[in-house]
């Protein structure tokens, strides 16, 4: 595993066919976020956004990811024409990420003052999902998250989660519910009933709307996103 020489070096390295980036914050024992990337272009773009704003957090990127299943919380059929199925990966993807990537990245980074998990789109439904799965993340921003996902409303309304985190971000773009598609189209009603059953559950969330549709400005949401998670005050 390639690390860099330095610890104050960005380093990258791989585990199991998955990338991982870690750029380090300036401070020590700086927050921690995790961000499934669905590629490698996005992840930096969201640390420009990030020191641009001078929001001073170490960011880990995972990118390589088998979006499909990585990230999909429990199998369902595709809602898109021609493209696959949902394969439902995210329970074992998620034992790699806190098993295994977590430790290798904060060796890098040293010891840090909490950690949150942060994603767009369909890593945005899994960052969410993965509070049900797991204690490891105490913050987290879903952001255009695909909470239209066939299910997950349900789901989410019959369980808990595995520890009330410190906070949670939503947002989506306000053009986003505006699509023939049946499915995607709930995307807002989905996103404001889970924010509002996050709210009534006695944890601090935001619910933020863009301007634009859900390919505007990706890095610049999450990063806007991280920054608020990163900032908020327990």
């Amino acid at each position: 595993m390639d690390t860099g020489e330095e610890k104050d070096m960005n380093a990258e390295f791989s585990i199991n066919g998955k990338k991982v980036t870690v750029f380090k914050a300036d401070s020590p024992r700086a927050s921690a976020v995790y961000l499934n990337s669905y590629d490698d272009e996005e992840g930096e773009k969201v640390w420009q956004d990030l020191k641009n704003s001078r929001v001073d957090v170490n960011l880990i990127v995972i990118s390589s990811l088998d979006w499909n299943n990585d990230m999909s919380p429990y199998a369902a059929p595709s809602v898109f024409r021609h493209a696959p199925a949902f394969s439902g990966g995210a329970d074992k993807y998620l034992d790699l990420l806190t098993e295994k990537i977590i430790p290798a990245a904060e060796e890098i980074t040293g010891s840090v003052k909490w950690r949150g998990i942060a994603g767009y789109s369909l890593a945005g439904l899994f960052a969410l999902y993965s509070l049900f799965r797991t204690d490891a993340f105490s913050r987290c921003a879903s952001v255009s998250g695909s909470l239209w996902y066939p299910g997950f409303s349900s789901f989410a309304a019959q369980h808990e989660m595995m520890v009330s985190p410190q906070c949670i971000y939503f947002s989506l773009g306000d053009r986003e519910c505006r699509t023939r598609n049946p499915v995607l189209g709930t995307v807002q009603s989905e996103t404001e009933n889970i924010a509002a059953l996050v709210e009534r559950r006695g944890i601090p969330a935001v619910f933020r709307l863009n301007e634009g549709g859900h390919h505007d400005n990706p890095a610049l949401r999450t990063a806007d996103g991280i920054s608020w998670i990163n900032s908020f005050r327990p």
